[in-house]
């Protein structure tokens, strides 16, 4: 991670790609989350915004609050809600003030260290906070929550108008204790989880050797382990001769840009395209693959679904479009925009939407996702089968190349 001191600011990070954010857990998100994450220190403008904000009405509003208010409120609480209502009033999923609290636990996040459930969280189209994906194994999934319900309430308390983060914050809690979930599934059926949070400690990164010499790598975030462990494992697959690679990135909900960028690159020659940011149809950014291609030349295959977005997405079209990879699988998630985590002297930070990101084919992605080369789905009796028939098609794929 570069890190560049910029005047009252600590740091700047660039390139935030998670779309979502790991319930008890985390955004990405995480563009985290929830988003794209970079590192750098340009930022998108809005030259119609005054220097500063006229706060006569917010100031009468305080004082209102403090005449009137049956409750106790500190003045910490007061400028947090401050900064978190400016973020907010962006009307943007992916820019969310974070206390230093709050940070820290993003962080962990994206690593995947948190206490939760374990699952990935986003944001459909109406707003509604929904599953993207469940990760296995863990107690979400134990529990029997899907990919695209969408959760009403969290402890009695519903989830109307409420972002991604702050569902979040309410599921995230102590190892052990509960989380009650009222859920809707398929637009009509309701149900209700109660779930035991545990401690969740994950590398980014498992690899295998599959039958034929094939090496698999699963990617389930890109995380600050990412590139070393990917590149660990192409290092070894490349010295074992392996006649084929899969690169499963499905149910990933992104991370650091940096990290997509690092991965791309041990397919990618050096110099090769693998994303522009635009701000409007300006171009402010180009990421090119920085070299160390190990896995040049070795058929591959890309596994993605619809809990693939962000970082995953743009791994996946530099792959497709430079021709160094065939995808297989289900429509990603579509996010398409790139975030900055920007921190401040006292630990907080703000992730804040700076651009647009285009693959290399021109297209951005947003709302829209990357279609396969080759569709294939997990049909309900597969999946209580243990039936993996993505998995298969990408060995059936690569048997056909050697």
């Amino acid at each position: 991670m570069e890190a560049k001191p910029r005047r009252g600011l600590k740091r700047v990070v660039k390139g935030l790609l998670a779309v979502t954010v790991i319930a008890g857990v985390f955004v990405i998100g995480v563009n985290y989350g929830n988003g794209n994450i970079s590192f750098g220190s340009k930022s998108a403008t809005s030259s119609n915004l005054p220097n500063k904000l006229d706060y006569t009405g917010v100031n009468q509003v305080y004082q209102s609050l403090k005449a009137n208010y049956d409750g106790k409120l500190t003045e910490q609480q007061l400028e947090d809600g401050l900064k978190h209502g400016l973020a907010t009033s962006t009307k943007d999923p992916y820019t969310t003030y974070f206390t230093a609290k709050e940070a820290k636990d993003f962080s962990n996040q994206l690593n995947n260290a948190f206490s939760g459930i374990g699952a990935q969280l986003g944001q459909d189209e109406d707003g509604n906070v929904e599953v993207i994906a469940p990760i296995d194994g863990l107690p979400a999934a134990k529990a029997g929550l899907k990919a695209k319900d969408i959760i009403a309430s969290v402890n009695g308390t519903s989830t109307s108008g409420m972002s991604v983060d702050e569902a979040v914050s309410k599921i995230r809690g102590a190892a052990g204790t509960k989380v009650k979930l009222q859920v809707v599934r398929n637009h009509n059926q309701p149900l209700e989880f109660t779930i035991t949070r545990q401690n969740i400690d994950l590398p980014s990164v498992k690899t295998k050797t599959l039958d034929g010499n094939i090496g698999y790598i699963q990617v389930t975030s890109f995380a600050d382990d990412t590139s070393s462990l990917v590149k660990k494992a192409a290092d070894q697959f490349k010295q074992a001769g392996v006649k084929g690679i899969i690169l499963d990135m499905r149910d990933n909900p992104g991370g650091l840009l940096d990290a997509a960028v690092n991965v791309s690159s041990l397919w990618l020659p050096p110099g090769t395209k693998v994303l522009d940011e635009k701000q409007g149809t300006k171009v402010v950014d180009t990421n090119y693959a920085l070299g160390g291609d190990v896995l040049n030349g070795i058929p591959t295959v890309v596994l993605i679904n619809g809990g693939s977005a962000s970082a995953s997405e743009i791994t996946a079209g530099a792959l497709h479009d430079n021709k160094a990879a065939y995808v297989i699988g289900e429509k990603s998630y579509g996010k398409g925009v790139v975030q900055r985590l920007i921190s401040f002297q006292d630990g907080s930070q703000l992730k804040v939407t700076v651009a647009s990101w285009y693959r290399p084919n021109g297209q951005n992605i947003n709302h829209k996702g990357i279609t396969p080369d080759k569709v294939v789905k997990i049909s309900a009796d597969d999946a209580k089968a243990g039936t993996d028939t993505q998995l298969q098609a990408a060995q059936v794929y690569l048997n056909s190349k050697q």
